[in-house]
């Protein structure tokens, strides 16, 4: 079976999920991307091992979002040959990609890593287009339950849809050797308003005032906030020892977890959050808002982290809650690694696989007369 996937970018945690789909005996994967990088990304990436092509840039910038227009994606196609297509949006490209399998009767299976809530400021025209696409379409993946929940609102029945999850490689987080954990809270991410690191460094100071002494912080990640945190931090350094890595590659990711001992994730909007899955990993209880798709699948309130409104005293106080009790502590960061253990690239590339095995099996009914 001879498998296209058309998305956005390459993304270092699926890249080794579809490394394991390539490799599966009898599967041919071509992957066609609409761009090397998204400007607002500086991820290090993987090894691919699979085919892979590129698609001459062509990309405007909506607000805080990037839109593809890449009509070369048919061209690839045609090269491509493929018995099925997967297409990861809905985008000007991903449109060209369903409009040329729709044309030579090939099956589509739609796939998103987004959830019912964070497409509910849809136009009517975006949610046609979707309507129109889901109709025409044979089998679907969801990385997380709103993402299935998302497709029930569209009516699709549940054995059409087949998870394949967001995940990272859970090994090289907790393969490291105990450590002292120098810092009491780590917030990963890019400093941007809709990763709320202000809040988190708010947090921190509260939790200071409670405890009576200071509260140590590691903020990894860059952005357009960065400086305007660090002048923040530096008005509550009597109380907030704050330390800023800026961008982290993979290989160094694993340490930095390892290096504290709660992960707060105050996130105003996230689809998913990937970054719980490494605080997960490494062992880190997690404090997230109830608008991550984490939150209430991989963050289970009262088990391994809490799941909490953005209100500040709240958070304090479950941040107490576990930097003052050991026991406790050591209870949720086993939990921790028990719930995370089952999102594996494995489990993505089986559920990706079955999909688009879902959509050949029916590929007779939608083939032009």
């Amino acid at each position: 079976m001879k498998i296209a996937l058309v998305t956005n970018g390459p993304a270092p945690y699926r890249i080794p999920a579809l490394n394991r789909l390539a490799e599966t005996p009898g599967i041919s994967l071509h992957v066609i991307y609409c761009c090397k990088r998204e400007p607002n990304r500086e991820w290090n990436l993987p090894d691919s091992r699979y085919t892979s092509t590129y698609l001459r840039e062509r990309i405007i910038r909506f607000r805080d979002t990037y839109i593809h227009n890449n009509p070369d994606v048919v061209k690839a196609l045609r090269q491509a040959a493929p018995d099925v297509i997967i297409t990861t949006g809905f985008n000007p490209t991903h449109l060209y990609a369903i409009g040329y399998g729709l044309y030579h009767g090939l099956p589509h299976v739609a796939m998103t890593d987004g959830t019912f809530d964070s497409e509910q400021c849809l136009s009517a025209l975006h949610r046609w287009i979707r309507r129109f696409v889901y109709a025409r379409s044979q089998a679907f993946i969801y990385a997380s339950l709103g993402g299935k929940r998302l497709y029930a609102s569209y009516g699709i029945p549940d054995e059409r849809c087949f998870g394949a999850c967001l995940c990272v490689d859970n090994s090289a987080y907790s393969s490291m050797p105990d450590q002292a954990r120098p810092f009491d809270l780590l917030f990963c991410g890019r400093i941007e308003a809709v990763k709320n690191p202000f809040f988190a460094l708010d947090v921190a100071r509260r939790v200071a005032g409670r405890l009576g002494r200071p509260v140590s912080i590691l903020f990894v990640g860059t952005g357009s906030l960065e400086q305007q945190l660090k002048q923040k931090a530096l008005l509550y350094r009597d109380q907030v020892h704050a330390s800023f890595n800026g961008f982290a590659s993979q290989e160094q990711l694993p340490g930095l977890y390892q290096s504290a001992r709660l992960f707060l994730f105050p996130s105003t909007f996230d689809p998913w959050g990937v970054v719980a899955n490494e605080a997960c990993a490494a062992g880190l209880p997690v404090l997230v808002s109830p608008h991550a798709g984490v939150a209430g699948e991989l963050v289970l309130d009262g088990e391994n982290g809490f799941v909490a409104e953005l209100e500040p005293n709240l958070w304090t106080g479950h941040v107490l809650s576990l930097l003052t009790d050991p026991a406790r502590y050591q209870q949720f960061s086993e939990r921790s690694r028990q719930v995370v253990s089952r999102y594996t690239f494995d489990h993505a590339s089986q559920g990706i696989l079955t999909a688009c095995l879902a959509a050949v099996s029916g590929e007779a009914a939608i083939r032009p007369a």
